[in-house]
Parts: structure tokens; C-alpha cells; sequence
């Protein structure tokens, strides 16, 4: 059974399940389907946060239960309270969960050098914030936890996903550089001399992460990123090369260091130090090897996201990653502080 079937991960992971042999459930708000799935899937309709919806789709009992939108303690004593009709779990989890061992986390990071420094590559062996309800990061951490402490009752394997890409994302940090290449901006600035990197994670990697769970049990958190983290440079070179613009026709403005005001080169990737995770782990515990490279991903993320801007404004398109990121195309301060740079 698969809850947020219909979400960004949940379309390609059913595909992915199904595929290998599994009887899939497809379970989300709606009880939609994708046209890319057999038609041996089933789909239910259930609110994730209804303890009796969530009960009566599992109903007798199921092999696996894949969770996409579990979050917090709530959600994860829904699912360990009928650890007795279910076999094993995969849930999604966040790299988020991590802190370095100065106590720095994302929590801290709009504070003064409070960004984490992490090791490089960052291993599941790296301590993680204390659970709460205060934040992402805690509420995931919290939902681990959880889980974790019922490994006799209900082993599940957690997936600290980097930033997931691909079709269907209602937080697109590709739309960035994809909208800017639309409207034919001639420079782009980018902060921390480009270099910044924070591992990306795409759909199709997460879903074979998924498939390979299903399949072999255990209580277990693994990172689930791409087998590279690009830099917010190559990042921008890929997207162009996918758009057919010439590299030389949109020169970047490096800064050296944090960009010059909130609305003025500071990418949805820019940060301060790499965020950069190790798969070493899943690749022994699973016998992980990726599917698809960052850039092999990057027409389908591309297309679908032109789709979704075609003749709308992008806030529109995108409501959640205004709210998450604010004005990314404010071109007015953009435009001054490039003039005052050349004078």
C-alpha cells in the first residue's frame, strides 16, 4: 500500500512497485491515478490524517506500507498502532534531520554562521536535531524516532531524501534558472562564487530506493540522494544545455561570498558550505545502484515545469515555492545592483 500515491515520489515509486511484481494500493486524497500505471493497480481514496480512513484502507492486513507524507509523532503512531496487520514500512524522511556536531542545523541557519558545516560526504552516522513539533527538521526527527523504537513490532526504513526533483514537484528549485532562460535574461547572478552544492534526489532514485526496501525488510535510516551533487553553476550549464541556450549567451556574476540582498542572486541551492550526502550505506544494506544522473533527469523536470508556467504567473504556478522562497525573479533589484556593479 502506498499513501501520496498521486504526490511527486508516490507516482513514480507505485510504477516502480508494481512493476516488480507487487499487488499495489494506490491510496491518496483524491483516489487518483497516473496513466503511466498498469492497470493491475488498485487506488482508494483517504485522508492520511484520519486514524479510521487509514485503518480501513489497510483493512486486513498488507505485506508493506510505503509512506510518503508521514510527518511527526502523529503520523507515526497512526501507522505503529496497526504494526499488527502490517508486514514492514518505507517512509520518507529529510536530510533535514541532520545536525553538525557543533548543534548546528536548517533550523539555525538564517542565524549568524549558523549554517552546518557537515561532513563531506555526510553519513547516516552524523547526529540528527532532538525530535520535537517545532519545526520540519524536528518533526521528522521526531517521526524516526518513533519508528526506530518499534523495529520488533514494525521494521521500517527511513529515507533521508535531498531535494527531490522531477515531475509533479509543487517546490521546483529547477524553475529558478528554467524561468529565467523563458524571459531571456541576459546575466544571472549567483552567490558563493557557484560552488554551492546541496545533493539533489531525484523520483526515480528514491523509488528504486523504495522498491529495494519493499523487498528486504529491516529498521533502518539510509540517505536517498543522486550519485552526484552537482554545483549551482553545473546545475545552471545543465538546464541550459536541456533549453538549447548557449552557455556564452547567459554569463554568470560570481559572488564571492552570501548574495548581495535577499532578492539578488541567492539560488534555492545557495548555501554557505556543501550539503552532500554518502550512499555507501543503502548500496550495502540494499544493494543500491542509482537508475538516472541529475542531468539524464533534467528534460522531463524541464518540460513539466514550461507546462505548468504557460500563460500563468509563476507564483501562480507555484504558490509553495513563493511562499518558501520569496520573489526569485524581483529582475528590477537585479538590473540596479549589476548597474552598480559596473560602475
Amino acid at each position: 500500500m502506498v499513501i501520496g500515491a498521486t504526490g511527486q515520489i508516490g507516482r513514480v515509486a507505485v510504477a516502480a512497485l508494481a512493476k516488480d511484481g507487487w499487488d499495489v494500493t494506490a491510496v491518496s486524497r483524491g483516489g487518483g491515478r497516473d496513466d503511466g500505471w498498469p492497470e493491475t493497480v488498485r487506488t482508494e481514496a483517504a485522508d492520511r490524517s484520519d486514524d479510521t480512513a487509514l485503518a480501513a484502507v489497510i483493512g486486513d492486513g498488507c505485506d508493506v506500507v510505503v509512506d510518503m507524507v508521514a510527518y511527526g509523532t502523529e503520523h507515526a503512531r497512526q501507522l505503529t498502532n496497526l504494526a499488527d496487520r502490517v508486514g514492514s514500512a518505507v517512509v520518507i524522511s529529510s536530510v533535514s534531520v541532520y545536525e553538525d556536531d557543533k548543534g548546528r542545523n536548517f533550523d539555525t541557519q538564517a542565524e549568524p554562521d549558523g549554517f552546518p558545516e557537515y561532513p563531506v560526504p555526510l553519513s547516516e552516522e552524523q547526529r540528527t536535531v532532538q525530535p520535537g513539533e517545532t519545526s520540519y527538521s524536528t518533526r521528522k526527527a521526531a517521526l524516526e524516532r518513533e519508528f526506530l523504537a518499534v523495529a520488533d513490532r514494525l521494521p521500517t526504513t527511513l529515507l533521508r531524501a535531498g531535494a527531490i526533483h522531477g515531475p509533479y514537484c509543487r517546490t521546483p528549485r529547477e524553475l529558478y534558472f528554467v524561468k529565467r532562460n523563458l524571459d531571456g535574461r541576459p546575466q544571472r547572478v549567483l552567490a558563493y562564487g557557484g560552488l554551492s552544492r546541496f545533493h539533489p534526489a531525484s523520483v526515480h532514485n528514491i523509488a528504486e530506493l523504495i522498491r529495494l526496501a519493499a523487498a528486504r525488510p529491516g529498521s533502518r535510516a539510509l540517505n536517498a540522494v543522486d550519485p552526484d551533487a552537482p554545483t549551482v553553476a553545473e546545475i545552471a550549464t545543465a538546464i541550459d544545455e536541456v533549453m538549447g541556450v548557449e552557455p556564452e549567451s547567459v554569463p554568470s556574476v560570481l559572488v564571492e561570498g552570501p548574495a548581495p540582498s535577499a532578492t539578488v542572486g541567492d539560488t534555492p541551492w545557495s548555501v554557505p558550505a556543501p550539503v552532500v550526502c554518502d550512499m555507501s550505506a543503502a548500496e550495502r544494506e540494499l544493494g543500491y545502484r542509482p537508475v538516472v544522473r541529475y542531468a539524464e533527469s533534467l528534460p522531463d523536470t524541464v518540460a513539466w515545469i514550461e507546462r505548468q508556467l504557460d500563460g500563468r504567473d509563476w507564483r501562480e504556478a507555484y504558490p509553495k515555492m513563493f511562499a518558501a522562497y520569496g520573489d526569485l525573479f524581483d529582475y528590477a533589484a537585479e538590473d540596479a545592483w549589476l548597474a552598480g556593479r559596473r560602475t
